[in-house]
Order: C-alpha cells, then sequence, then structure tokens
C-alpha cells in the first residue's frame, strides 16, 4: 500500500456529492486495504440550471428542488468525518449571480461545506475519476464529460491530466437553447450540432496535435448514448459516429420530446437527451473521434479520490499551481517564505483564543503568503489588488472557489486600508474568519518589510476578541525604529476595522 493510501484508515468511510447543473450524485465508498469500494449510489434530476439567467440566478423553484433532494442526501451522510466528505458545485452554481445564498442553505441542510469548484478543476477531478476506474493501455488518454452546464475535455496519460479544458456547453443549456418548445426537427439538431462544433474549434487543434490512443466518456449523456447503441444493436461497449447518427434518427423520427421514446435511454433522462446526443455528435466532428468507450468513474469518483490521497496527492496539486503561478508573476519566494512562517507562528498562538483551528485555515494563510507579492508583475501601484484579481480570476487547480476567495482576499487586504467592503460580499461564515485571519497575515507581512535585510524578533501575541498585544523580545523595537513606525501604521488600519493592537 502507498502512502497516499494510508492517510485514511482501512474500513473508513468516504462521501461524494456531485450538485451537477442537471442532476444531484451521491456516492458513500470505504477504504478497504488501500483500496476505494463503492458501497452506494444515488442519483437525482434536480435540473438545478433550468431557468437559469445572468439576470435571475437559480429560480426559486430550481432551489426547492435541489434542497428537498440534499435532505435525503443528508440522511446518507449524517455524522462523518467532514474530513470524509466532499460536496461539490459545478457550472451551474458557478454562473448563478444568487449562488452563495443557496449555498449557505445547502449547508445548513447538509451539515458539511459545499465547495464551488471551477471548470478545469471539475476537469482535472473527472480525469482522477476516469483514470482510476479504467485499465491503463498506455498512451494519451482523451476523456469527455459532458454535464448539464458544461462539456470537459481532458486528455492525460496515467493518472496525470496533460491538457484540461471546460466549455460552456451542455445538456440542459443546449435543451434551453435549441429545443426549448418540445419540437424536434432536422434544422434545430443541425444548429445544436453546429454551435458545439464551434465551441470545440476553441480546442480542437491543441487537443489533435496532442492526440489520443484511446477515447472516453463520462456521466449521463453518453451513457446513455452507449445504452441506446446498444439497444439499437450497433456494437456494445463502442460509440461510434455511424452509431450516434442512427440514434439522432430514431430521436427525429418522433418529432416532439413529448412523444419521444429511445430503448435504453432513461425516462427521466429523455427530454434533454437530444441536446446531449448533437453535442456528443458535434465533438466527434470536430476532433475526428472515431470510437470512444464508457466510463462509470467521473466527477464524484474523482472526489473520492481525491480524498483518499488528500494529505499527499491533492497538495502535490496545489502545490505545483502555487508554484507555477510564482514562476509565472516573478514571486520572491524567499519573502514568501518569511511571511508564511511567520504567518504560521503567529496563527499557532492565537488560533484557539479566535477559534481558528481547522486545518484549511492554516493552508489559506500559507498560500496567500506565497502569492501575496503576484500583483508586482502588473504594478508596484496598488499590488495588493492586481494580486487578488489573479487569484480570484485564475484557474487554481487544485483548490475550490472557497478556497481561491479566501485566498484572493486575504491577498487583496494585506497592506493599506482593511478591506471591510470586500469582506461584506462574503458569506456572513467566511467575514468573521476571514477577517481574522487577515489580521495575523498583515502582521506577518509588517514584520517582514526589511526583505531579509535584519534578523526579525518573532513577538509573543495574544489575543482577546478584538484586542490583540505583541510582545517583543527586549531592546528590539528600540533598535529598530523603522519596524516601530510600521506597526504604528498598521495600528491606524486595525483600529479603523475595529481591532486595537498594543506592541511593546
Amino acid at each position: 500500500m502507498s502512502e497516499q493510501q494510508q492517510s485514511i484508515p482501512s474500513q473508513q468511510q468516504l462521501a461524494a456529492i456531485d450538485l451537477g447543473s442537471n442532476s444531484f450524485h451521491l456516492v458513500l465508498a470505504r477504504v478497504a486495504n488501500g483500496e476505494v469500494q463503492i458501497l452506494e449510489k444515488r442519483g437525482e434530476k434536480v435540473q438545478l440550471a433550468e431557468g437559469l439567467s445572468a439576470r435571475s440566478g437559480l429560480t426559486q423553484e430550481a432551489q426547492e428542488r435541489a434542497l428537498a433532494c440534499l435532505e435525503r442526501f443528508a440522511q446518507r451522510i449524517r455524522g462523518m468525518d467532514s474530513a470524509n466528505v466532499s460536496i461539490l458545485g459545478t457550472n451551474a452554481l458557478r454562473a448563478a449571480k444568487n449562488a452563495a445564498a443557496f449555498v449557505e442553505k445547502a449547508e445548513a441542510v447538509l451539515g458539511y461545506p459545499v465547495n464551488i469548484i471551477a471548470g478545469r478543476e471539475e476537469a482535472r477531478l473527472i480525469y482522477l475519476g476516469a483514470a482510476n476506474t479504467l485499465a491503463d493501455n498506455g498512451g494519451n488518454r482523451l476523456v469527455v464529460d459532458i454535464g448539464g452546464g458544461s462539456t470537459e475535455f481532458i486528455i492525460g496519460q496515467g493518472f496525470e491530466p496533460i491538457e484540461l479544458e471546460s466549455l460552456h456547453m451542455g445538456c440542459v443549456a443546449f435543451n434551453d437553447r435549441f429545443f426549448s418548445d418540445g419540437k424536434l426537427s432536422d434544422s434545430a439538431f443541425r444548429k445544436a450540432v453546429n454551435a458545439a462544433r464551434q465551441e470545440v474549434t476553441s480546442i480542437s487543434a491543441q487537443y489533435k496535435k496532442r492526440g489520443w490512443k484511446t477515447a472516453i466518456g463520462c456521466s449521463g449523456t453518453i451513457r446513455a448514448a452507449s445504452r441506446a447503441i446498444a439497444e439499437a444493436g450497433l456494437g456494445e461497449d463502442n460509440i461510434t459516429l455511424p452509431g450516434l447518427y442512427r440514434i439522432r434518427d430514431l430521436v427525429l423520427a418522433q418529432k416532439t420530446q413529448a412523444e419521444l421514446n429511445i430503448p435504453g435511454v432513461k425516462a427521466d433522462r429523455i427530454r434533454v437527451f437530444p441536446a446531449g446526443l448533437a453535442i456528443l455528435i458535434g465533438l466527434f466532428e470536430e476532433l475526428g473521434i472515431e470510437r470512444m468507450v464508457y466510463s462509470d468513474g467521473a466527477l464524484r469518483e474523482g472526489a473520492l479520490y481525491e480524498l483518499l490521497g488528500s494529505d499527499n496527492a491533492a497538495a502535490d496539486v496545489r502545490q505545483r499551481t502555487i508554484s507555477a503561478m510564482q514562476a509565472r508573476y516573478m514571486v520572491d519566494t524567499e519573502q514568501a517564505n518569511r511571511v508564511a512562517a511567520s504567518a504560521e507562528r503567529l496563527l499557532n498562538q492565537v488560533k484557539k483564543s479566535w477559534g481558528l483551528e481547522k486545518k484549511e485555515y492554516a493552508h489559506w494563510l500559507h498560500w496567500a503568503s506565497q502569492l501575496f507579492e503576484a500583483g508586482l508583475a502588473i504594478s508596484h501601484t496598488q499590488f495588493h489588488k492586481h494580486g487578488g484579481y489573479l487569484i480570484q480570476h485564475g484557474d487554481l487547480l487544485g483548490f475550490s472557489r472557497t478556497s481561491q476567495q479566501a485566498i484572493a482576499t486575504l491577498v487583496r487586504g494585506h497592506r493599506r486600508k482593511f478591506p471591510l467592503d470586500e469582506l461584506a460580499l462574503l458569506p456572513k461564515a467566511q467575514q468573521e474568519v476571514l477577517s481574522q485571519l487577515l489580521v495575523i497575515f498583515r502582521l506577518a507581512v509588517t514584520l517582514h518589510h526589511s526583505r531579509g535585510a535584519h534578523e526579525v524578533a518573532e513577538p509573543a501575541i495574544t489575543a482577546d476578541k478584538k484586542d490583540m498585544r505583541l510582545n517583543f523580545p527586549a531592546g528590539w523595537l528600540e533598535a529598530h525604529p523603522m519596524s516601530i513606525l510600521d506597526f504604528e501604521a498598521e495600528q491606524g488600519f486595525l483600529r479603523a476595522a475595529g481591532y486595537e493592537l498594543a506592541f511593546a
């Protein structure tokens, strides 16, 4: 058994919930002798993205369906260790302007945090799920997952993804766009296929250049297409373009969604199946795929394997992401490490009194320390704002949107005016935590304004609600008058945010 597999004790249960744009899925598993054994799978067609608009966000009806589903799922995961539960939101929650309000309700129902992940992070986890459920025959593998609101494309080898992309097309979105009237016609179907092809052109050249030995499809649309082809006697375990064309003809022969009946396609998927089929045909045509096989492994299975190796594999992914950003933006890593070490020592002294004992809080401080000067690559003026923007809007593999937002907030607020307006926009549960972490982070940055020019004496810190005191070794402050000025300036910034800082 590898070190990665030993991170969770044998027989311990894991759970992953995928809050998809079309369906919600729950998978329960246990770890036995280093292997993930699936115990139970449940899925419900929630259609969270139905009626989703940039103006109104998730509809009240969609939210009610979703929360009712999550109440049922909550019964199955109640009492589990939160470190062994992964709940992931995808495209609908990425796009909805009212996602934060819904997530707050969902977390109250489930009793566990919900993490909204970026499209490329979704693609990475999908590949991890597929790679762990199929034999590795060597060479590159193309993995495709058509969801309700987005479609993910990955080329990888073994367990490592090489190319990752998430495109804005899915069976629910395409159904609303091309088949909203419930009618099925050759012209509407061809428009949907062409729209899918046009979307895929942005990646087709790079993906064809990279190449693949096998093509693998995941999730509901591709599973339904595979079963329909098999039911039609057009091949077991093989999805081909001629087979897809034959299923298309069966679909269009029926004229309306209300009368649609395709052997192999379940009743709860039939309404969005034409849209998903059009996307599948479009990507087959544009990428020149000859044959595809279906895999049961997808996002939720990837989330389970991520939990299994969370102390090693996931950390490695995050570190690679941070290192790549440091290189791209020419970050001074020595300064980053100095600040990270001080932030950790300060946190350890106050985490009990401030209730900051969750491991993820230490992680947020560490990653923010590694990237807090990334904005200098753009301009010294307002570089904290530039850095926060780069982190908030970048694709940070291995990080949930919650973590990414937290790190961006820390970087954005590490100097000058305390970012009260930005904090007020965050979910209420995060506001006090990030405010306290920001105080710690700002003090760590202030300690190292000299950038290693002289030895820094680490102070002892005590904290009681919003009152803090730093105690330096005798004589150190007097020997470093610039540091006194720095901490006096910080006193003013913190006082404006309601904190009182004393130092001696």
